[in-house]
């Protein structure tokens, strides 16, 4: 049995798929009996639709982090009907090592953004959860696509920043990006997305829908006024 399709009629009505899975070594950091870790999350703006309709149907209060509170609630319920534990990247410190995972599970690689690139979804992809089955159960076939990062030879996510905020050697400038979402400058990256991450020619069929990609730019605005 693939656990990654068997999980699957379940996961596309929330808009989520999964990942891929591997078998936990104790070095990978799984908490609990860990037999197999499947990553769930999503791509592109199915998710969002999910969220956006369940949300308008749920009679409860606003929440602070309220897509948080959402995956939290069906992935944790899907968890319950399969005889899993249900596991999540956010709810920290500390933090499980998500990206770590996902790369053992699947082709996704570090882009020189810093996020993970898929060789399918390109930069419009998130991990959003991880069932854990104490049992040893069916891997998916191995994908060995290689990263598109490695054939592509304008990088132009590191060209076109308006603040420069990304290059190989010196990473991610954080109080840069912020600052220029923070000005009338920066509305088109905090309405419609991240002007580099919209540069990469891999995953077009999957960019985000602008309310989607407006939430996302808002809580990372947030994260750092809090920070």
């Amino acid at each position: 049995m693939d656990i990654a399709q068997t999980l699957e009629p379940a996961l596309a009505p929330l808009g989520m798929i999964a990942f891929g899975a591997f078998h936990p070594a104790p070095a990978d950091g799984v908490p609990g009996n860990a037999g197999t870790c499947v990553l769930i999350g999503n791509a592109g703006p199915a998710l969002w639709r999910a969220f956006e309709a369940g949300r308008m149907d749920a009679d409860t209060p606003p929440a602070a982090d309220p897509l948080d509170d959402w995956v939290r609630h069906q992935l944790t319920g899907l968890a319950g009907m399969v005889g899993a534990a249900a596991l999540f990247p956010f709810g920290g410190p500390p933090f499980l090592p998500f990206q770590r995972w996902a790369q053992r599970a699947g082709p996704a690689r570090p882009s020189p953004l810093g996020l993970l690139v898929h060789p399918e979804y390109g930069l419009w992809h998130a991990y959003r959860g991880a069932l854990v089955f104490a049992e040893r159960l069916e891997l998916p076939a191995p994908d060995h696509r290689p990263p598109p990062c490695e054939t592509c030879a304008t990088k132009p996510c590191l060209t076109t920043c308006p603040v420069n905020a990304f290059s190989l050697s010196g990473g991610y400038d954080v109080p840069a990006c912020a600052a220029h979402l923070a000005r009338a400058a920066g509305a088109d990256c905090r309405d419609l997305g991240c002007r580099a991450r919209h540069a990469c020619p891999v995953g077009r069929d999957h960019v985000y829908a602008p309310a989607q990609a407006a939430f996302h730019m808002a809580a990372f605005s947030r994260a750092q006024i809090k920070s």
